[in-house]
């Protein structure tokens, strides 16, 4: 029991110790970097803690390379931090020494950089800044730039792809599933976009190739995407034993190909 004890209270004192260490790689480098602008965080509160410090080594990596997708990335650890301040700040710290209004300063920081963010991206060109804008503001201009990019080397990559058929999805369900199967072909197998199984597996059963759809919910399942338990597939397809073995080979030798960074869309076949 004792050394029970002991071994706790060891493993706890790492994790302390970690925490500090962590806590104070932030503050050096806050300290080291006025341009980062810790002090319009809530530095020094226990409250946030994870989502300001992801947030602060992000902007650090933002500094040195200030592309689109960074910024991008920026704001959704911005969002982040944001909704927990949103949280925090309906916590009455027991020590009152400015800690409340130092929460509440942070949150309308936050607020403002968001929205800076935001008309930083208005001035760019890119095909990602367009996509973000169009999904996360509504900006009807943006969704008109970015189809407009449609065709081009600009939209090659498995995000954009996947993003156009976002656009096609209550429109066209033929070019929807060309486009999703052209994003897993431009995947990285390091990367992997699990929303495009899903994508897959409704789109195609929308357009009536069951089979298809079974696979791509097969797909989704082994990256632990859940679609439907046992008995919605078995009420959703109603295949015989060796079809189901047969479809279940295929999507295997499809996760296959897509972890090894080698699918095509000619992989998957064509059903009747």
């Amino acid at each position: 029991m004792k050394s029970l004890k002991a071994l706790t209270l060891i493993t706890i004192s790492f994790g302390l110790v970690g925490c500090f260490e962590s806590n104070k790689n932030t503050e050096q480098l806050c300290s080291s970097n006025p341009s980062l602008q810790c002090e319009r965080l809530n530095m020094g509160d226990g409250q946030c803690r994870i989502p300001r410090t992801d947030l602060i080594w992000h902007r650090f990596e933002v500094l040195k390379n200030p592309t689109d997708d960074n910024k991008i990335k920026e704001y959704l650890h911005l969002a982040e931090y944001k909704k927990c301040l949103e949280l925090a700040s309906q916590i009455q710290p027991i020590d009152q020494s400015g800690l409340k209004q130092r929460r509440f300063d942070a949150l309308v920081n936050a607020s403002d950089d968001l929205d800076s963010i935001v008309a930083t991206l208005e001035k760019s060109n890119s095909a990602q800044a367009y996509y973000f804008l169009w999904s996360q503001t509504g900006s009807d201009q943006a969704r008109r730039s970015f189809l407009q990019l449609e065709g081009s080397p600009a939209l090659e990559t498995a995000e954009m792809q996947y993003a156009l058929a976002t656009f096609y999805t209550s429109r066209d369900q033929n070019k929807t599933r060309t486009l999703l199967l052209r994003a897993l072909e431009l995947t990285n197998r390091n990367t992997i976009n699990t929303e495009v199984f899903k994508s897959l597996a409704s789109t195609t059963y929308r357009l009536g190739t069951k089979k298809e759809a079974y696979i791509w919910t097969m797909v989704a399942q082994r990256y632990e995407v859940p679609i439907a338990s046992t008995s919605e597939l078995q009420l959703l397809y109603g295949f015989d034993k060796s079809t189901y073995q047969q479809l279940d080979d295929i999507a295997e030798q499809l996760e296959d190909a897509i972890n090894s960074g080698t699918f095509n869309a000619n992989m998957v076949p064509k059903f009747k």
